[in-house]
């Protein structure tokens, strides 16, 4: 080997830049930080690579943000839907969809408003959901507004999963509260996790009731 080929060996090769290695880093800084940390100059800097050579590959911020949306909405089960009935599916499908956002926060108010017309991966779990109330035999003009419902549940009890254990806590007003004190206290007894209680009554109940009026 000569010496040119030698010092070509020794040198350390930089990490291959592609979508998935540019999302990956762009979550990790979302999820980290927040959606005001994503900007294009920083994630190059924790990419190693120059903005330029980072444009090279997408074009804006936005495009950026369908890429996050597409990675994390994969992780969502609709495969449900092809073994359970509608109810059933639907709880399932509802409890994968907001364990999925527990773990990325940050990213529910940018994914939440976030148009899905280059997202296709979005727009096949909307599919699955609008083909089997559909089967169920929702009326067309109710499938959206169901799935709306259904969104706006998860979120919040996604965001609901980070609340403190005190929030409720009632010690400087308990004679303002006598009624939810009590009840307080008798939830803490029940030893259960109130996020996750809350979630499935709540979706439960939700869910019963879009589909008595959707049928």
């Amino acid at each position: 080997m000569s010496e040119t080929e030698a010092r070509r060996a020794g040198r350390p090769r930089k990490a291959v830049l592609n979508r998935e290695r540019i999302t990956e880093h762009a979550l990790e800084l979302v999820s980290g930080d927040g959606y005001e940390s994503l900007t294009m100059q920083r994630l190059a800097k924790s990419l190693g690579v120059s903005p330029s050579a980072l444009y090279n590959h997408v074009d804006s911020k936005h495009d950026l943000l369908q890429w996050i949306q597409e990675w994390v909405m994969a992780d969502i089960d609709t495969s449900v839907f092809d073994e359970a009935g509608i109810k059933e599916a639907l709880l399932k499908w509802a409890t994968s969809y907001r364990n999925v956002f527990a773990r990325h926060i940050p990213l529910i108010p940018v994914i939440a408003v976030l148009p899905v017309t280059d997202s296709p991966r979005t727009l096949g779990m909307y599919e699955r959901v609008a083909e089997a109330l559909a089967d169920f035999g929702m009326a067309e003009n109710e499938i959206v507004p169901t799935i709306v419902a259904l969104e706006s549940f998860i979120f919040g009890s996604a965001m609901d999963t980070a609340a403190p254990h005190d929030i409720f806590d009632t010690s400087n007003h308990q004679d303002l509260t006598p009624h939810f004190t009590r009840a307080v206290a008798a939830q803490r007894r029940s030893k259960l996790d109130t996020s996750d209680d809350s979630f499935q009554r709540g979706l439960t109940a939700l869910v019963s009731g879009l589909l008595a009026n959707g049928s």
